[in-house]
């Protein structure tokens, strides 16, 4: 396994993020048990989880089951950086959501119950709103800091401005601020080449692509079709949209003897924004088919035919679209 630091700090996680959407929903407990288990054999440290995921408003699903991991022993939560977000609705009172002080306290303290540890290494906003303001945002942050219950804190889903926003305030009050923010960022989905990533890099933020082969569009999605295994509404969708450039992508990927999955991490993995793309294994099989996505180097050539058939925004804003 490979690792990287995360962002501008000193933490090491590896360079694929266990995403664990699945978990509950789609994949059982004890499968679940067993995808965590096989990702600390191929030394993936880094587990990435939201309080909403499971999608039972106010249970947590997902995270229970984390806490049921770690609670096995084993060294299980020592081994993993640990990242969960808040924001979305906990509850149907009016602060049951969102950034409030009030709902940052409380959305910590449930998801560590829930998770069973006593800290979160990493505490995502899972969006910006806009209504919180940031000094009330970051003495809730400190305080959770200060108390050993958070020690880094990221962003998801946030604009460029709002990454710049975010530590400028921090910076004032002399905290760390934001360490990470996860993007939607796929070959396909570009749009954060123009400002997002940009802010990344100048306040060294860490970059976890969530969705990084588009929902499995980027995974094959042509092979899966003619195999009769592509069902989904929103997978006919995205192919009926993208085929053309799909058969391109996927008889490139044959060219390498690659699977288009692999080219698809691969070419994340190549991005000098990227820490960690994160990896939503319904199976251990599909946990093991990405792991060889990092042995994958694609050379400029490739590189740039992949910027032909997906081209992205053009750079960074303003020389993007103006002169």
């Amino acid at each position: 396994m490979q690792y990287a630091r995360l962002g501008r700090t000193a933490l090491k996680v590896s360079r694929l993020c266990l995403g664990t959407m699945n978990f509950g929903p789609h994949t059982s407990e004890e499968d679940s048990f067993r995808i965590m288990d096989r990702a600390h054999e191929l030394g993936i440290n880094f587990f990435d989880t939201a309080n909403v995921y499971g999608w039972k408003k106010g249970e947590g699903w997902t995270e229970q089951i984390l806490g049921r991991f770690f609670a096995q022993g084993g060294g299980r939560r020592d081994r993993t950086v640990i990242a969960t977000k808040v924001y979305g609705g906990m509850g149907d009172w009016p602060n049951t959501s969102r950034l409030s002080a009030l709902h940052i306290r409380q959305a910590c303290e449930a998801s560590l119950r829930r998770m069973q540890t006593d800290h979160i290494d990493l505490f995502q906003m899972h969006h910006v709103d806009r209504d919180a303001p940031w000094d009330e945002i970051w003495q809730a942050m400190e305080v959770l800091v200060q108390q050993g219950k958070v020690i880094y804190v990221g962003s998801s889903n946030f604009a460029g401005w709002h990454i710049a926003q975010a530590n400028e305030a921090a910076r004032s009050r002399h905290f760390l601020g934001l360490v990470s923010e996860q993007s939607l960022y796929n070959l396909i989905d570009r749009t954060i080449e123009l400002e997002v990533i940009p802010a990344c890099q100048h306040y060294g933020l860490g970059l976890i692509p969530w969705s990084p082969l588009k929902g499995g569009i980027l995974g094959g999605a042509l092979k899966k079709e003619k195999e009769g295994r592509l069902a989904t509404e929103f997978a006919q969708k995205n192919l009926a949209k993208y085929r053309d450039k799909l058969q391109r992508f996927e008889a490139l990927a044959e060219e390498l003897g690659k699977s288009a999955a692999d080219v698809g991490l691969a070419w994340l993995l190549a991005q000098p924004a990227v820490t960690a793309p994160i990896i939503g294994p319904r199976t251990i099989e599909q946990l093991d088919g990405t792991a060889a996505a990092l042995d994958l180097t694609l050379d400029e050539a490739t590189l740039k035919r992949l910027d032909e058939i997906f081209p992205g925004p053009g750079g960074a804003a303003p020389e993007a679209y103006a002169w």
